[in-house]
């Protein structure tokens, strides 16, 4: 009976020790405060998300011919139109946090290459504190509001027959 006593014991101090330890690895496992990880403070899904989320409003704001004939315009456009092919190269290939990072750095470029044509084109240029890293208010340098006008149409707010 003494021996039953002792391997029960031994037993139960085993199961307790194999607890704490799937306790520990899975606390190493799990995100930081806020369920942020990564260099970052985003975690990977929420990343691939927030770059994803800029790849297609850059997209969005790409219009063929819309530069008319202001060369300022039509190569502003252009070089939006290549940031946009290399964001969506670099969302094809990013895995970590950083990748993603880099994906949004190089869309929000190709934001300000079209706030570009659009002050060239004398068309409002937006909000420039709304982009990632850039405090509300602040605008990318050589841009400016244009007074007076209507700001491109959003996908949804085209004027009948169009």
């Amino acid at each position: 009976m003494g021996l039953a006593v002792l391997l029960a014991l031994l037993l139960i101090v085993g199961a307790v020790v194999a607890v704490v330890a799937v306790v520990a690895v899975v606390a190493r496992r799990r995100p930081g405060p806020g369920g942020r990880s990564g260099p970052s403070g985003m975690s990977g899904l929420d990343a691939e998300v927030e770059a994803n989320r800029w790849v297609v409003r850059l997209g969005g704001s790409l219009s063929p011919g819309a530069a008319g004939g202001d060369r300022t315009a039509a190569q502003a456009l252009a070089d939006a139109a290549e940031r946009h092919r290399t964001a969506r190269a670099q969302l094809a290939a990013a895995r970590t946090p950083a990748e993603y990072a880099l994906v949004t750095r190089t869309a929000v470029e190709g934001l300000d290459h079209v706030r570009t044509a659009r002050t060239a084109l004398g068309i409002d240029a937006g909000r420039g504190g709304e982009l990632p890293g850039r405090p509300a208010g602040v605008r990318p340098a050589g841009v400016r509001p244009a007074r007076g006008r209507v700001p491109f149409a959003r996908s949804g707010d085209h004027p009948p027959g169009r």
